[in-house]
């Protein structure tokens, strides 16, 4: 009874025991995604417990085998979420097996980041990890390629350098390349060496590619270098957060600093953390100097910076040593920074998805947040586009006069459409700018750097302006016909009211017209003084001219009263019958001119056959499998380009032509792809070297006597040298890299050569023991003739 009821008490607990891991793999943890006991005791050691969203999303895809191409910002999770799966992959070390897994990054400090990263995931694994970058010595990495890595970690430039040099090397048994900070190698310049190793890769690898943006060019390179790969996007591009409010100021450009400075310390509070985002390097630069002269010290980052500097800058805005971060789109694309309470805008996005992008790092996780956004003349198309983009109204903000007449009624109906989801913008009181930038023109006059960078910003705008995308015309032409705006709601409480007052009065000073021309108040000046001559009958031509079109005139404004009216709910009286009639007749001779002008069209409407199909919204609402996959329409929607935030990126980025020999015409290059002549290699600290042989690695092999084969030799005896005498004598030392490895294959006196031969080897012993046997019995049968007749030659000389 007793051996019974221990038998049920430990069945019980066997039960109770297999509940529980059922419920921690169903619990969203690393434990249901079925990893190996090793892998997954290096990310407990790491101190992982739950994956981060990235990683959610993309490690069970990873892990089917699919190629995948994630979206995801530095400080994410990214690097884990394709180390993981690599680990569970390769699983162990494979002698003789070659180089299984690429991983490939644009600059040095991010390979030793992932290699330190590596290490730590797989210290309970005995894989071994080779780094290619540069700045080290080539001798150093021919060491631990002899020592037949599975993992290689490099940067493009090194790696060609090897695969050049190296007869043996080969990637062709690859089964496992990630791309990480994909949109950077891109930016870099490295499209050329990107496209050449992904020509030696197999067919049958498993490809990743990791970027916080998607340009055109690396959209094009996804295309091309993956199988059927899957979009994996954290977010939306078009959602905005519902905590975040948006303000957007209408100002002159020369007006921005001003304002930026009263915007910082009168309506930013001294614990909020700020993003500002500029055009360019050189107004990083400004905007720095500036702030210190003020007595402010923010952090910048911008493209080309050095990489120590950017990290000591981002660290401190992080650690909130600093509460303001001046950044380009460029530097910004893969900073994540999850506490965020404002955004910038200095200079207004191009694009739609662009400005999502900068206003989408603020008002995250339940916390609230604020957007000032600065719009000139030129950017109200751009603002137009955006709320296309958003599907939100926007409205200008009431006049002054509006406001004077009654501000509860206006301040309340303010409320409600920014309740209801439209966007009023407004602008920057006039008044605020005038008391700031005496101040802003003082300091920039003391101090001869502003000066100097006050002007080359202003060239650097210049070349901005032409390089940026152009707004649709549609957004154009609108801009063109909206209304004047008033001030801005968040200086309605500022204002009093016979500030606001005067506000009106030099805004009507501003839209008024006289009602007579130059040409009538001299004609009315030469008539009373009953003068003759020519300025007397300008007042009757005149006339003429405006009973003609008098009534166009008054017909437009009375059009736009209407629209203006049926927004508000107001109807008013309809047009004189007279007016329309003058009207249509002036609107059927503009036609008659136009029609004679204009061709008729070629079109035959029964058998043209448009580029796109008619029913083309009818079938994509229809289809099953909408918006899903990596199909073109969902590539383009995920595509965002960037706008360089210096000279000579700026010009990289432009159209390049070139000239080809054998077909006779040019072709048009993309981004980041070059032509050269010289056959170097660009390397990531910019520099070019020779992509042929130097011969370093021969002279390596003759003074070391080992050699480098990574073409993936099968793992039978007497098959090859992969590994015999060039790694075993290293391998006790290279297991002291792994922090966690227990001397896997640490052995005493591992450094000697083993005595145990295969069957081949003793074979081949066995016949040189035989052959020197019989050579020495046919030497020694040799010396007795030579002695017998020695002694016979003796005797006859005696004789």
């Amino acid at each position: 009874m007793a051996e019974e009821e221990n038998i049920n008490v430990s069945s019980k607990a066997e039960l109770k025991r297999r509940e529980k891991q059922k419920k921690k793999a169903k619990s969203g943890g690393f434990e249901s995604l079925g990893l190996s006991h090793n892998v997954f005791r290096g990310i407990k050691r790491k101190g992982y417990r739950v994956p981060t969203p990235i990683q959610r999303k993309t490690m069970p895809l990873i892990l089917a085998g699919a190629d995948v191409v994630a979206m995801a910002r530095t400080g994410s999770g990214k690097t884990a979420a394709f180390l993981v799966p690599m680990l569970e992959r390769l699983k162990q070390h494979v002698p003789q097996g070659g180089v299984r897994a690429l991983i490939l990054s644009p600059t040095r400090d991010l390979a030793l980041q992932t290699l330190k990263f590596t290490k730590e995931l797989g210290r309970f694994t005995d894989l071994r990890i080779s780094l290619l970058v540069g700045g080290d010595s080539m001798e150093s990495q021919f060491e631990e390629l002899a020592l037949n890595p599975d993992i290689i970690i490099a940067t493009p430039g090194r790696l060609m350098h090897h695969l050049s040099e190296v007869d043996d090397m080969s990637l062709r048994i690859v089964e496992y390349v990630v791309f990480d900070e994909a949109d950077s190698l891109f930016g870099m310049g490295f499209a050329e060496q990107l496209h050449k190793i992904l020509g030696q890769l197999s067919e049958t690898r498993q490809t990743l590619l990791f970027s916080a943006t998607l340009p055109s060019a690396l959209a094009e390179f996804a295309k091309a270098g993956l199988r059927d790969p899957q979009l994996v996007r954290l977010d939306l591009e078009t959602r905005i957060s519902p905590d975040l409010k948006l303000a957007f100021f209408t100002l002159r450009q020369e007006e921005k600093a001003a304002a930026l400075l009263y915007l910082i310390r009168e309506h930013i509070s001294s614990d909020q953390q700020t993003l500002i985002f500029v055009s360019t390097k050189h107004h990083v630069e400004f905007l720095n100097i500036l702030f210190r002269e003020e007595g402010i010290e923010p952090s910048v980052c911008y493209g080309d910076m050095d990489q120590d500097a950017r990290k000591i800058h981002i660290s401190k805005f992080r650690a909130r040593k600093t509460m303001f971060l001046i950044v380009t789109d460029v530097a910004a694309r893969g900073i994540d920074i999850p506490l965020l309470d404002n955004v910038i805008n200095w200079d207004f996005s191009s694009k739609p998805k662009l400005f999502i992008h900068r206003v989408g790092r603020a008002a995250r996780a339940g916390r609230t947040g604020m957007a000032f956004s600065f719009v000139t003349s030129e950017d109200l198309p751009y603002l137009l586009d955006l709320h296309l983009f958003l599907s939100k109204p926007v409205r200008p903000a009431p006049t002054e006069e509006e406001v004077l007449q009654d501000i509860d009624r206006v301040l309340s109906k303010i409320d409600q459409a920014v309740a209801n989801g439209e966007t009023v913008y407004g602008r920057f009181s006039q008044t605020v700018i005038d008391l700031v930038s005496d101040r802003v023109r003082e300091v920039i006059d003391s101090c001869t750097e502003l000066v100097t960078l006050q002007k080359t910003c202003n060239n650097a705008f210049r070349l901005y302006s032409k390089t940026k995308p152009l707004p649709s015309k549609e957004s154009i032409r609108r801009a063109k016909v909206l209304p004047r705006e008033g001030l801005h709601p968040i200086f309605k409480n500022v204002l009093g009211g016979s500030e606001l007052t005067a506000l009106a009065f030099s805004e009507r000073l501003k839209t008024s017209r006289p009602k007579q021309t130059i040409l009538e108040a001299e004609g009315e000046a030469a008539k009373s003084k009953h003068l003759q001559g020519p300025a007397s009958q300008w007042v009757d031509v005149m006339k003429k001219k405006r009973s003609v079109h008098e009534g166009i005139i008054n017909f437009v404004h009375h059009q736009r009263s209407i629209n203006q009216a049926s927004k508000d709910g107001q109807s008013e009286s309809s047009f004189s019958v007279e007016e329309e009639r003058t009207v249509s007749k002036d609107k059927e001779i503009k036609e008659d001119r136009c029609s004679k002008k204009k061709a008729k069209s070629f079109k035959d409407e029964e058998y043209y056959i448009s580029l796109v199909p008619t029913n083309q919204h009818l079938e994509a609402g229809l289809s099953v499998r909408a918006n899903q996959g990596f199909g073109s329409s969902r590539l383009e929607s995920a595509v965002l380009d960037l706008v360089a935030d210096d000279d000579s990126g700026m010009q990289k980025q432009k159209s390049v032509y070139h000239w080809d020999k054998r077909g006779k015409k040019y072709i048009k290059l993309n981004n980041g792809e070059r032509v050269t002549a010289s056959g170097k290699v660009k390397t990531e600290g910019g520099s070019k070297v020779k992509a042929t042989k130097t011969g370093i690695y021969k002279k390596w092999k003759e003074r070391s006597h080992k050699k480098i084969s990574l073409k993936g030799m099968s793992t039978e005896p007497g098959s090859g040298e992969a590994t015999g005498s060039t790694g075993d004598h290293r391998m006790q030392g290279y297991n002291r890299m792994f922090k966690g490895g227990k001397n896997h294959h640490s052995l005493p006196n591992a450094h000697v050569r083993s005595e145990l031969k295969n069957p081949e080897q003793i074979r081949k012993e066995r016949q040189k023991n035989a052959s020197r046997m019989s050579h020495a019995k046919n030497k020694s049968a040799k010396g007795k003739k030579f002695g017998k007749n020695a002694k016979r030659k003796s005797k006859v000389r005696k004789l």
